[in-house]
């Protein structure tokens, strides 16, 4: 079946992912009279038995916060009752700790439920929330967990300048993964199971932060996953990158740029493909959100992340690929696995009217796509200037483009390969790969309505979408510029290293590369 597993680090991840699993949930049809769904969801999603022997189709994730931000999500839900999860508690408390007094427990007062969840649990419809409605990434969750993909970590185990919902350094992390490891093994204890139970797992999805401790903690994770597996699975990491840089005093936007550093050199070892996403500080035209609320921008993440990913769970295998199929094409050099996300959304037109998909032209195909937002985090302190001399246009080395909701077959009218990549007329010209899906993307009542039409009516039922997932030369600057930046931040027991490594993937981004080809020169 060819299985993904999710990893989902820290609060910003868990947003992210939160929309991205209330979306594949809207893709189950449930009446014999509804179509069969274009989702092959058993990629995605793994079966299983209930304690009461109800059949139940969950999640294959696991999700690692800090124990204060889950708020009303437990291990125990409607499947899994809670005095099963009790009973099995006190069966595996040592025979010693039975006989010893009785203690005495002090609990936190229960969360509230959010007017969401409430209308949810009631069996009622439940109306779009306001962003003040949201405190927790469960607030808008609209699926069940199995009780081990929920992992709350104790705060008591984490440094004491930790805050409730998050923690800053990125060695905070590290020593916290390495703690906790050394005590449990996680990857037996957490990532087994979901991985044994597969058929034939094609790769780990990893979403984490990058900027701050989380990034530390999911460094050490991956590793520990390339440890195990080797090269038998596919490997994307998705970086969240915090808004509001801005805002920030200087020394924490130097902190937070610090720890990019350090996670990104790390991923870069042990990744297929690293994305680095942050919502853009200019907004495209018909998007608005607030910058201040994670469920608004990890809605805007989560459209583009969502599409761009598509190919890998459809049912229709002319239309399918696979994750190691799709880093084969980014990463066409072997060393080249940090890439770009970009997306343009449309409106999808009323019924009678074309909706026709927009064909790109040999021109832009051969210079590489421009969409209309783009995810790639600045790498700079302070804040963005954007300067152009006529000549700043990176050379796009590969691309993947995406494009969901619209009539026809194809993307683009040009010649392609056997893989079903398109034939290039130089080798200059990035390795360009098209998929296409009919299936738009929903905009749920969990969603918040941040796109906007002609007149700037929010959007609220689905949107066609095209993606384009790239490599290019701007990552040999933002490198170089990110290790400038930064360098005289990081102690010096790890500046050279750090240093050297920055400089090393800069390199393999450099303009005279090419492929197949001594055209170039050598910078």
């Amino acid at each position: 079946m060819h299985e993904i597993i999710t990893l989902q680090f820290g609060q910003q991840a868990n947003y992210l992912a939160t929309h991205f699993w209330n979306t594949q949930e809207s893709y189950f049809t449930y009446s014999a009279d509804q179509p069969e769904s274009p989702i092959d969801h058993d990629i995605h999603f793994r079966p299983g038995i209930a304690p009461d022997g109800t059949e139940t189709f969950m999640p294959r994730t696991v999700i690692y916060d800090l124990k204060g931000a889950f708020g009303t999500l437990r291990k125990v839900n409607t499947l899994y009752d809670v005095n099963d999860d009790a009973s099995s508690s006190v069966s595996a408390v040592p025979a010693t700790w039975q006989a010893a007094p009785p203690t005495r427990i002090q609990s936190a007062p229960p969360v509230t439920l959010s007017p969401y969840q409430a209308a949810l649990e009631a069996n009622l419809p439940p109306r779009r929330p306001q962003p003040s409605e949201i405190r927790f990434f469960s607030d808008y969750a609209r699926v069940y967990y199995h009780p081990r993909s929920i992992v709350p970590l104790a705060e008591r185990d984490v440094t004491p300048s930790s805050s409730s919902l998050g923690f800053e350094e990125h060695g905070a992390g590290e020593d916290l993964f390495v703690g906790l490891d050394r005590e449990h093994d996680l990857l037996d204890r957490d990532l087994r199971p979901f991985v044994e139970e597969a058929d034939c797992m094609q790769g780990v999805q990893v979403l984490a932060g990058f900027d701050d401790a989380w990034g530390g903690f999911a460094g050490r994770y991956v590793q520990r996953v390339r440890d195990e597996y080797g090269g038998k699975v596919a490997l994307w990491v998705w970086g969240l990158h915090q808004g509001g840089r801005s805002g920030l005093p200087r020394e924490k936007r130097l902190l937070r740029l610090a720890n990019k550093a350090r996670t990104i050199t790390e991923m870069y070892k042990q990744a297929s493909i690293v994305v680095p996403l942050a919502v853009p500080e200019r907004l495209a035209a018909g998007v608005v959100l607030d910058p201040a609320s994670h469920w608004h921008t990890t809605a805007l993440l989560v459209a583009a992340v969502e599409s761009a990913m598509l190919p890998s769970r459809l049912r229709e295998p002319s239309k399918r690929d696979t994750l190691g199929g799709m880093a084969d094409v980014l990463n066409v050099m072997g060393k080249q696995t940090v890439a770009d996300l970009q997306m343009s959304f449309f409106r999808p037109e009323s019924e009678g009217q074309s909706n026709a998909m927009h064909k790109l032209s040999e021109d832009e195909l051969s210079e590489g796509v421009r969409l209309d937002i783009r995810f790639t985090p600045s790498d700079q302190l302070d804040s963005y200037v954007r300067r152009s001399n006529g000549f700043d246009r990176p050379r796009v080395f590969s691309q993947l483009i995406a494009s969901r909701g619209y009539q026809g077959e194809g993307n683009e009218d040009f010649e392609i390969d056997e893989a079903g990549r398109r034939i290039r007329r130089s080798s200059y010209e990035p390795v360009t790969k098209s998929y296409n899906s009919g299936l738009q993307f929903p905009l749920l009542d969990s969603f918040p309505e941040i796109f906007r039409g002609d007149h700037e009516e929010p959007l609220a039922e689905s949107l066609n979408i095209t993606s384009s997932l790239s490599t290019d030369s701007s990552v040999s600057g933002r490198l170089k510029q990110l290790r400038s930046t930064v360098i005289r931040s990081i102690g010096l027991e790890d500046r050279e290293t750090l240093g050297n490594e920055l400089m090393e993937m800069a390199d393999e981004y450099h303009d005279g590369w090419s492929s197949g080809s001594d055209e170039g020169e050598d910078d």
